[in-house]
């Protein structure tokens, strides 16, 4: 299962990346604006553009970045903007029937697209048949209503084996920890998640106390 960030921040990714283990970029329009808020200037299109093609030479793979058109023409227009940007990046739409419109056309124009904010199976195969290259199960948002964020990711990455379709599966919307260990572990392509997930991936106090002692015995021998 390939990793991705989920972020707008440009040294968190610079962090993440430098650790190997980085294959791509999520973002969203929160995230970027996020990044721009308190600045006291517009975020003009430019501006933006400037700032996702920095997140594409820094990644070094996929960026997916999401349309603001809620029309299915706008969509289309914004997004082959974005997918001029730089080859990485993936164009990122509503799983909504003016997105589903819009993923067949830039679909068919050779643009990589990425269905959102999924909440279903049937929204996963709707997605699926109308050519988009990734599909995005919200784990985290599931559970927050009392349903299973891993059973929803269990029936889309069956359905998708099963029906042999040509589309991956990016786990999102991830919480802590364990969500990316459920991910892996019922077949997802990518856990996408937020620079705090990432770091934590890596702790385990049993790693800090085995690395103080190693060291603590080296300092009473060495020469």
């Amino acid at each position: 299962m390939e990793l991705y960030l989920d972020t707008a921040n440009l040294e968190e990714i610079r962090e993440i990346a430098a650790w190997g283990v980085l294959s791509g970029v999520t973002t969203n329009p929160t995230l970027v604006a996020k990044e721009y808020a308190g600045r006291g200037a517009k975020l003009t299109e430019e501006v933006l553009f400037a700032h996702l093609r920095a997140i594409c030479e820094v990644a070094k793979g996929p960026v997916s970045a999401e349309v603001t058109a809620l029309e299915a023409g706008a969509m289309v227009e914004e997004g082959l903007r974005l997918a001029a940007i730089h080859p990485h990046i993936v164009v990122k739409l509503p799983t909504t029937e003016e997105g589903l419109k819009a993923c067949k056309r830039l679909s068919t124009q050779g643009v990589k697209v990425n269905m959102t904010l999924i909440f279903s199976a049937n929204q996963a195969l709707l997605a699926a048949r109308a050519g988009a290259a990734y599909v995005s199960p919200f784990l985290g948002r599931v559970d927050d209503i009392s349903w299973d964020g891993g059973e929803l990711l269990r029936e889309i990455v069956e359905l998708i084996q099963v029906q042999n379709l040509p589309v991956k599966v990016i786990a999102a919307s991830i919480r802590h920890p364990r969500h990316v260990t459920e991910a892996a572990l019922l077949g997802a392509d990518i856990a996408t998640m937020p620079y705090t997930v990432f770091k934590q991936l890596l702790k385990h106090p049993l790693t800090d106390i085995g690395l103080r002692r190693f060291m603590e015995d080296w300092e009473k021998v060495k020469p």
